[in-house]
């Protein structure tokens, strides 16, 4: 007896313009919608991304099961995002003007030169899209930056359990209150670094530079700007060290249960991007964006996913990347003193 096996769909991009927090529309409208059409088979994969250009929205990526179960999933998607958005719509526009010099910054990060003209108008502002309005734009994945069509095969099974873990966090956890959310993602953070990296030194260094590359990237993300933050948390660095405990002895079951989870996942996406760098199946852009390269060396490769990475999952729990600096930079500086102080025991 044979099994006859049905390829998926293609991806569906809908881009959901919402100028308010995205928690609502996380948690009473794309989580149950998700919840439903898995629970239906009508699904093969899925993921969410917060984005800036056109106005601030939620980017939903849905990929159809089948590609007969397309226009069905289309269907309820656009029910769900419709009845949402007449039951809780924003309240406030955006206007771009103000916000200049920030868009201007994520335009050179981000994109091409010549991508910059389809979306700013003749006034130099970013073109801003109907606030409570949703649009399909197509889905282009970023080989460059994770590595191939092998990379980005990984990456959207990574962003898959990235999403179920922020929409989990968003219905089970207070992460509308900002200490919160920061807490939540600073724990997120370190379970996915410590995978990747679990040498304490090179752990610390690597939090450093993440620390170091937003705050040249962005003004007004150095740690002096939150005063005595490290000094008020006495139990960060009891934390970290907890975490990187149990991911070194594999002893998962002394973290809380949605960081066990997440670091069994993180586990698991370490062994599958280090198999596919000695398989020599990742092909990344070069920095200056001439040229392509095949990266082999699984430490290399694993430094070079695990930033997008930890990153796109702060964009899920809509974490700025002001906090995102400052997070880092409380987690070297926790990371620092419990490795001196190791280093002093007798």
């Amino acid at each position: 007896m044979t099994t006859r096996h049905t390829s998926p769909g293609d991806w569906l991009g809908i881009h959901i313009y919402y100028a308010a927090s995205p928690q609502p529309l996380l948690a009473q409208c794309l989580g149950p919608l998700v919840d439903d059409l898995k629970a239906d088979g009508l699904l093969a994969g899925h993921f969410f991304i917060n984005y800036w250009l056109e106005g601030p929205h939620v980017r939903l990526r849905l990929r159809p099961a089948t590609a007969a179960a397309g226009a069905e999933v289309r269907a309820r998607a656009e029910a769900a995002i419709t009845g949402f958005l007449e039951r809780r719509p924003a309240l406030y526009n955006v206007e771009t003007g103000f916000l200049s010099d920030l868009y201007n910054t994520l335009f050179d990060m981000e994109l091409e030169d010549v991508d910059r003209d389809r979306y700013v108008g003749s006034d130099g502002r970013m073109n801003v899209r109907p606030n409570n309005s949703f649009a399909y734009q197509p889905y282009e994945p970023e080989y460059g930056k994770y590595g191939g069509p092998a990379g980005v095969d990984l990456a959207e099974w990574h962003f898959q359990h990235s999403s179920d873990q922020v929409l989990h966090a968003v219905r089970t956890l207070n992460v509308h209150v900002r200490t919160v959310a920061l807490g939540t993602a600073a724990q997120l953070m370190m379970v996915m670094a410590a995978s990747f990296l679990p040498d304490g030194e090179q752990l610390a260094a690597y939090l450093e530079r993440y620390h170091g590359f937003w705050r040249r990237t962005f003004a007004g993300t150095d740690l002096v700007d939150y005063g005595t933050s490290y000094e008020d948390t006495p139990g960060l660095r009891a934390r970290v060290d907890m975490v990187r405990a149990a991911i070194t002895t594999g002893d998962l079951d002394r973290l809380p249960d949605y960081l066990a989870g997440w670091a069994c996942h993180c586990l698991d996406l370490r062994e599958r991007a280090t198999a596919l760098a000695q398989e020599g199946r990742l092909v990344f852009r070069s920095g200056d964006r001439t040229r392509d390269e095949v990266v082999t060396d699984p430490a290399d490769a694993r430094v070079r996913l695990l930033s997008p990475y930890l990153h796109m999952t702060n964009n899920r729990l809509h974490i700025t990347i002001r906090d995102e600096a400052y997070l880092s930079a409380l987690l070297a500086r926790a990371l620092r003193d419990s490795l001196s102080a190791t280093a002093v025991s007798p």
